[in-house]
């Protein structure tokens, strides 16, 4: 009678080991598909649903309410390994107090990001969004200045200054003159003369702008709210 409660006893242990390790195998294949959907879907946005989705993560780090930092970023990591399915790009100042992930409340392979001091479309830059339009397909682009952009500043100013970073003043001039002297004003021109230029000087952004699969916006970050307000 023992040897049987004994024999009882193992199966219902083997069938509890079982059914524990059965159970976690599919929570991880439940964690691994939702990981995947979540960065397959990336791309599946309109170009409005991108920009808006840039727009409504900025409210959410403007109010201190970030989501990012909640995605599993283990599962996200592994997901990104072999591509990326970025949803939008930002060309934003290379100023350390624009991170654009943060900004955006966005993280690993949700935004394909090109920065450099004034936000300017180099021709390294323009390249940089191209390769973001046409193979990674972004749905939104947007050009992001900030208030107090030291290189506006400067470009203001057109002081003496070391080494090559003279080499903004000229992308930056036509806001210069716009600007009437207020900084404020010539940031926000920036912005726009430099969205202006993506769409008018690459023919990848032009055409799928034409084509109704990409939306270029012009915005500036202001450092003290936090907010992002679109030109």
């Amino acid at each position: 009678m023992a040897h049987g409660h004994a024999d009882s006893g193992r199966r219902q242990f083997l069938r509890s080991v079982f059914s524990s390790a059965v159970v976690g195998v599919v929570a991880q294949v439940g964690i691994e598909l939702a990981g995947a959907r979540r960065l397959s879907a990336q791309t599946n946005l309109s170009p409005d649903a991108a920009l808006q989705e840039l727009l409504a993560g900025n409210q959410r780090f403007a109010a201190n309410q970030l989501t990012s930092i909640d995605h599993d970023l283990a599962v996200l990591k592994e997901k990104t390994v072999d591509k990326q399915e970025p949803f939008a790009a930002v060309l934003s100042c290379a100023d350390s107090r624009v991170p654009a992930e943060l900004i955006f409340d966005q993280t690993i392979g949700h935004i394909f990001v090109t920065r450099v001091a004034g936000n300017i479309a180099t021709p390294e830059i323009i390249a940089s969004l191209e390769y973001g339009v046409a193979v990674l397909g972004v749905k939104a682009l947007l050009v992001l200045g900030h208030s107090s952009c030291g290189a506006v500043k400067a470009a203001m100013k057109a002081d003496g200054v070391p080494g090559q970073i003279s080499a903004l003043y000229a992308p930056l001039r036509q806001a210069v003159e716009q600007s009437g002297g207020n900084v404020d004003k010539a940031i926000e021109a920036n912005a726009k003369i430099q969205a202006a230029l993506l769409r008018s000087s690459s023919t990848v952004i032009r055409d799928a702008v034409k084509a109704a699969k990409l939306r270029v916006e012009a915005g500036v970050y202001n450092l003290a709210t936090g907010k992002v307000t679109l030109n």
